[in-house]
């Protein structure tokens, strides 16, 4: 099999992570909307992907089936996660300058229905979420959206500033609140705090 590109290759992991979590494969207009790019633009890469061995797919839809190797470097049972260096506002979350670095995820940590959403990661700095097990230096994996439920922990975007933190509402306010009794909720009007992600899994490197 031919060596793939980097897109290529996060292509290749969200359908394999797709047909993981949904138990059928991505459409190309999925692939398209996980990606923001155009349909036709995600169907050349599924087709370079079929000249290159890596998938196969017929007229049908959800048609769509890897093709397994021992290759080492088929990902199949990773998944590539952009680690952002940096959230900027009005700018697309993933766009490539906020790409940091990439690391390699195992898809079966990640809650069940995560398949079909962008994730990213970002590095924590600090010990605000202590002891929700947030830890300084961890990468924290989020689920791209613009909302969340109370409670939840949220990579949040605050005078473009970027923190992770418990979300709540108090008095009309969001509350920013942390995991460390040595550190206070920081209060926000609503239209002050922009929701980026939900935290759905941690990866911790061992020094």
């Amino acid at each position: 099999m031919k060596g793939l590109t980097r897109k290529q290759q996060e292509m290749l992991d969200f359908i394999d992570l797709f047909m993981r979590r949904e138990g059928m494969a991505p459409t190309v207009y999925e692939i398209a909307d996980h990606f923001g790019i155009k349909p036709a633009t995600a169907f050349a890469h599924v087709r370079a992907l079929q000249r290159k061995g890596y998938v196969t797919r017929s007229s049908k839809a959800r048609s769509l089936s890897l093709v397994r190797t021992d290759s080492p470097r088929h990902l199949s049972l990773t998944l590539s996660v952009p680690v952002l260096g940096r959230i900027s506002a009005g700018a697309p979350l993933l766009a490539e300058e906020h790409v940091e670095e990439t690391i390699q995820f195992d898809p079966t940590l990640l809650p069940h229905g995560t398949g079909g959403h962008p994730i990213f990661g970002l590095r924590v700095s600090g010990e605000s979420m202590r002891d929700a097990g947030i830890l300084d230096g961890d990468i924290v994996v989020a689920r791209q959206t613009s909302s969340a439920s109370i409670g939840q922990v949220v990579v949040a975007l605050v005078d473009n500033e970027t923190t992770v933190k418990h979300l709540y509402i108090h008095n009309g306010q969001i509350e920013l609140r942390p995991a460390n009794k040595t550190y206070r909720s920081q209060f926000y009007a609503p239209d002050h705090v922009f929701i980026q992600g939900v935290v759905i899994a941690l990866q911790r490197t061992y020094k």
